[in-house]
């Protein structure tokens, strides 16, 4: 009997804001990497999760939600992050929803030009009709020619073993492309600050979300505890009040449920410090976005 060769390749993962793509991920790779929310522009870097077998490995790589207008250098630098996924993919999964809007020509025709297998994720089908679902499926067939459409419910785990079954099948022979105990290429100080922004996006409405960034200054590792230093950078001193709150029952808040976040992820004991600063512009600034990480070099 002959051995079965080794099949490794790169999944990228596509769509607009807001339909599922960080849920879809982190249920596959089987763990929370990629933070989620209902507000929209959730994810703002790329965020890579690995998943591998004895004769495969996926590196999937979850994108921003694709903005056609963006408005901030901020929105450009994540729209890199895209752009750089559209490039280097072996397979796309497409992740849109039975309400959704339609993906701009543009990068549609970029996306099928780019001969990469496209897969077409529709999530969401919980919150409709069997015969609406048929409807779209029958749609993004004749939008996409030659892709997989299959129907999913990320949130309730339904239909993710087809979509890992017809990536398993279309994954190129290859070997690994990473080493196979790794999960992601990103650090644990990424990390940190992801879970921290995540509680300023279920604590905070209105535009408080879209204006602040993390940046870990500190993270000291021991056997059973991390100390971390951590600053929460918004626009304006009204959103720094409101950040840290009367009396600063806010920030306590904030710093209470990003820490047991850590503390599930990492299984230490967290001592965690926020301070929060006013970057007037940083949405605009080069240099304080390199800084923040948002760059492809």
């Amino acid at each position: 009997m002959s051995e079965q060769k080794h099949k490794a390749g790169f999944v990228n993962i596509l769509g607009l804001p807001n339909v599922g793509k960080s849920t879809l991920m982190n249920v596959i790779v089987g763990e929370n990497l990629s933070i989620t929310n209902s507000k929209v522009q959730t994810t703002r870097h790329r965020i890579m999760g690995l998943v591998n077998g004895d004769n495969f490995q996926i590196v999937f790589s979850d994108t921003p939600g694709i903005i056609i207008d963006p408005s901030y250098k901020l929105h450009e630098a994540m729209m890199g992050f895209v752009d750089s996924a559209i490039e280097d993919a072996d397979i796309f999964l497409y992740v849109t929803e039975i309400n959704g809007a339609d993906l701009h020509p543009e990068i549609l025709n970029r996306i099928i030009s780019s001969g990469a297998k496209i897969i077409v994720v529709i999530n969401k089908i919980d919150l409709s009709a069997q015969a609406e679902v048929e409807q779209k499926i029958e749609y993004w067939k004749n939008r996409i020619p030659h892709s997989i459409v299959i129907p999913v419910s990320a949130l309730h785990k339904f239909n993710i073993d087809s979509v890992l079954g017809e990536i398993l099948n279309s994954l190129p022979e290859s070997p690994e492309y990473y080493p196979k105990d790794q999960l992601t290429d990103k650090t644990m100080r990424f990390f940190v600050s992801e879970f921290i922004r995540e509680q300023i996006l279920i604590q905070y409405e209105k535009e408080i979300p879209y204006s602040t960034e993390v940046v870990v200054e500190a993270y000291k590792e021991e056997s059973k505890r991390i100390d971390i230093q951590a600053t929460i950078y918004v626009l304006r001193e009204t959103q720094k009040m409101i950040i840290i709150g009367k009396g600063g029952q806010a920030i306590k808040q904030l710093g209470t449920m990003a820490r047991k976040r850590i503390e599930e992820f990492t299984n230490k004991h967290i001592y965690l410090d926020l301070t929060v600063k006013v970057s007037k512009d940083w949405r605009e600034n080069e240099q304080q976005l390199r800084r923040f990480g948002y760059s492809n070099s």
